[in-house]
C-alpha cells in the first residue's frame, strides 16, 4: 500500500518586516561558533541521547513542520501546537529562526513549548538563532544537538527524517561527510526519507547566508538524487 504522508509545511510570518526577514540584519561576525564545532558538540549530545522512535498504528500520520517562528511574541507557535494537537500530529518540526536573535528569546521558546504536553518537538538552528554571540550556547544547553535523525515505525515500513544544520550557509565537511555515511548505510532500511534544516538551498535570489557554496551544493545534489531522499524541507 503506498504511504499517505501528511506533511503540512506551515509557514508563519512574523508580523513587522524588521525581524522577519533572514536576508538584512543579521551577519555573522559575532558568531562564535563555526558549523564544524557546532556539529562536534552535536555528535557529543547525541552519544548520550538517544535517537528517538515514533511507533504509530497507522501508515497515514501527520508530522507538522513551520520554519521562522521568530519568537519575540509566541502568538503564531502557540497556535502552531494547538493545530498539532487537534490533527493528532506524532510531532512537531521547527526548522530554524526559533528566535529573532536580537533578543535571547530561548527561555521563552522553552517555556511555550513545554505547553505541548507529549507532543514531541523535533529543532534544529537558522541564522537568528547563532546570533549574538551567546546565541549556540543557549540553544545548545536547552535544545541539544541541532544535527541528528529521528525515524518513525509504521506497520507498512519506517521511515526516516534527518535534521541538517545549515545555521549560518554551510553545513561544513564534517557534516556533509556524515550525511552522505548515513544514508549509504541505512536509507535502504526506510521506505522514505525526510530532511529539514533551515537554509533554502535552490534559492535564486543571493543573500549573504542563503546560498552555500557551489562545490557543497553539487555535491548535496548529487547525495540526494543517488541514496533518493524523497523530501526536502
Amino acid at each position: 500500500m503506498e504511504l499517505q504522508l501528511k506533511i503540512r509545511l506551515l509557514l508563519l510570518a512574523t508580523v513587522t518586516l524588521t525581524i522577519a526577514s533572514c536576508e538584512k540584519d543579521v551577519i555573522f561576525i559575532q558568531e562564535e561558533h563555526s558549523v564544524n564545532q557546532r556539529f562536534d558538540q552535536s555528535m557529543e549530545w547525541n552519544e548520550t541521547h538517544p535517537y528517538k522512535e515514533i511507533v504509530t498504528s497507522s501508515d497515514d500520520y501527520t508530522i507538522l513542520f513551520m520554519g521562522d517562528s521568530h519568537i519575540g511574541t509566541t502568538r503564531n507557535l502557540e497556535s502552531f501546537i494547538s493545530t498539532a494537537a487537534t490533527n493528532n500530529a506524532e510531532a512537531i518540526v521547527m526548522a530554524g529562526d526559533l528566535t529573532t536573535g536580537i533578543n535571547n528569546y530561548c527561555v521563552k521558546l522553552e517555556q511555550c513549548l513545554q505547553s505541548k504536553g507529549s507532543l514531541l518537538a523535533f529543532l534544529t538552528v537558522g541564522n537568528h538563532d547563532l546570533w549574538p554571540k551567546t546565541g549556540w550556547d543557549e540553544y545548545f544547553a536547552r535544545f541539544g544537538a541541532s544535527v541528528y535523525y529521528f525515524t518513525v515505525k509504521t506497520p507498512g515500513g519506517n521511515d526516516l527524517y534527518i535534521s541538517l544544520d545549515s545555521g549560518n550557509g554551510t553545513l561544513g565537511t564534517s557534516q556533509l561527510e556524515l550525511f552522505e555515511s548515513l544514508l549509504q548505510n541505512q536509507r535502504s532500511d526506510y521506505r522514505r526519507c525526510i530532511v529539514f534544516t533551515h537554509l533554502n538551498f535552490f534559492r535564486f535570489r543571493h543573500t549573504e547566508i542563503s546560498n552555500p557554496l557551489v562545490e557543497e551544493l553539487n555535491k548535496l545534489i548529487d547525495i540526494f538524487t543517488l541514496y533518493q531522499v524523497d523530501i526536502l524541507i
